[in-house]
């Protein structure tokens, strides 16, 4: 998948630990995937925070040296981002950190508030003043205005007003808090490393730092933890469905992870696998659409009986901010970020597997490549349903206008990317291969491809602006 959906957001916390800054660090390296616009850090020494943010990748903000120095203490979150809701610049980098009449408190934010417009208002009508456009500033506001004493009161108070998706980690002087939304659309797991307690929205973070993987934070659980050590809390109204975001399996989450209490390598295998039996072709080599297209293009040439070859290889080093510096060599485009493997291709008939289509831009040009590299044929087949709605909970995905599988049938879309075939994974089929892992029926959030919306969002008064219509 390459300029197709836009990545979310990854968050990181650590409680105890002399080494709490360098932790999270190296916990927002393994998170670079989910975000790539910007990152920061938010240590507190017991006394104070202290915050470093910047435009970029982690390993771009954080190289000076003397930074790390300049976050010292046993406590601190991290953010790495990208904007689903709000601009890219440097006044919406998180974690967003205040001061206030109760002291400091940062917040790190994977997610989105399907209210927060509504709340913004409300809260502007009363005197608040916004320094960000994020969504998550209206959380702060909220704690601020809060009456109870107690901070985990306060924090109660104000998400009870919130609607959406969100898992947070938010960090005071002495105490650092995670909770995830009723419905649990995005991740967020809990880890511990030489008695400190560890958070992160991806178990490969724990992987790197060598920490211990405990359990998932339940949806509408409040993890605090203090110099007393860890608490859980579940302080909402529990009658939310249980309805995580089945994309992080297709796409966003790293194979490497654990999520949602099931190893993601494994789930998109099975993907695969379900599309080879749903849709085979005779065919002389599966390859994928790397890297996110890997795993199942490994499972539907398992099941099919196909060799698996590397027909596209991906260049690693070009960024997202690439900018072409002529007219003249802007359509180069994907092939300055994959390359087909002619010897390999040429006169084969070839199954391309991919995680999704979008807009459907790319993926014609990629068939388009593999063409032009000698492939006698090219049968597409993509591991989820078609893309035909926009997400509100934390994916920046396009307006429905804008999703190609909204408004052009199979037929108008194999034709469009020039594929000789093209077949999507069945919903059922998704839903199938979830079944296959774990030991709890999990409700999950496809209103991407179904457009079954598990939380409503306040109409407004043109729905074009949700993108519906």
């Amino acid at each position: 998948m390459f300029d197709k959906l836009h990545e979310e957001c990854g968050v990181f916390g650590i409680f105890g630990h002399p080494e709490a800054a360098n932790l999270t660090y190296l916990g927002l390296y393994a998170l670079q995937h989910r975000g790539q616009e910007s990152c920061g850090i938010v240590a507190s020494d017991g006394m104070q925070l202290k915050a470093h943010l910047g435009m970029g990748l982690v390993a771009d903000v954080f190289k000076h040296d003397g930074i790390f120095e300049r976050l010292p203490g046993p406590s601190a979150i991290g953010h790495v981002r990208y904007s689903t809701a709000g601009g890219n610049d440097m006044k919406n980098c998180q974690p967003i950190m205040v001061d206030y009449s109760r002291g400091s408190i940062a917040v790190a934010h994977n997610g989105n508030l399907v209210n927060a417009q509504e709340l913004r208002n409300q809260l502007e009508k009363s005197g608040s003043i916004f320094s960000t456009t994020a969504d998550t500033e209206t959380i702060i506001h909220l704690i601020a205005r809060a009456q109870s004493d107690s901070l985990v009161e306060r924090v109660c108070e104000s998400l009870k007003q919130v609607k959406g998706a969100y898992s947070l980690a938010f960090l005071t002087e002495t105490r650092m808090i995670a909770v995830r939304d009723p419905n649990g659309f995005r991740p967020l797991s809990l880890g511990k490393l030489d008695g400190a307690f560890v958070v992160a929205s991806e178990s490969c973070a724990f992987d790197l730092i060598e920490a211990e993987y405990i359990r998932e934070i339940e949806p509408g659980e409040m993890i605090v933890v203090d110099k007393n050590g860890m608490k859980s809390y579940f302080p909402f109204n529990q009658e939310s469905r249980n309805t995580p975001c089945i994309f992080e399996y297709i796409y966003f989450a790293r194979p490497d992870s654990r999520i949602f209490n099931r190893m993601v390598y494994p789930v998109r295998k099975e993907f695969g696998r379900q599309l080879a039996r749903q849709y085979p072709v005779d065919a002389d080599m599966v390859i994928a659409v790397p890297d996110s297209g890997m795993p199942a293009a490994m499972g539907y040439a398992e099941e099919s009986g196909l060799p698996f070859e590397l027909g596209l290889i991906r260049n690693h080093y070009v960024g997202r901010t690439f900018i072409e510096p002529q007219q003249s060599i802007r359509h180069f485009g994907v092939k300055l970020k994959l390359n087909p493997v002619s010897d390999l291709i040429v006169g084969k008939r070839v199954v391309v597997v991919d995680d999704s289509i979008v807009r459907g831009t790319t993926s014609r040009k990629i068939v388009k490549m593999i063409r032009n590299a000698g492939a006698k044929e090219i049968h597409v087949r993509i591991s989820s349903p078609p893309t035909s709605y926009p997400c509100f909970y934390g994916i920046d995905t396009p307006s429905r206008k804008e999703l190609i599988s909204a408004s052009h049938s199979i037929e108008e879309i194999t034709r469009y990317i020039t594929a000789d075939s093209l077949c999507y994974l069945q919903l059922e089929g998704l839903h199938a291969a979830l079944a296959q892992f774990g030991d709890h029926k999990i409700d999950f959030c496809d209103a991407c491809f179904s457009g079954q919306y598990p939380v409503k969002f306040p109409r407004l008064k043109d729905d074009n602006q949700l993108g519906l219509f």
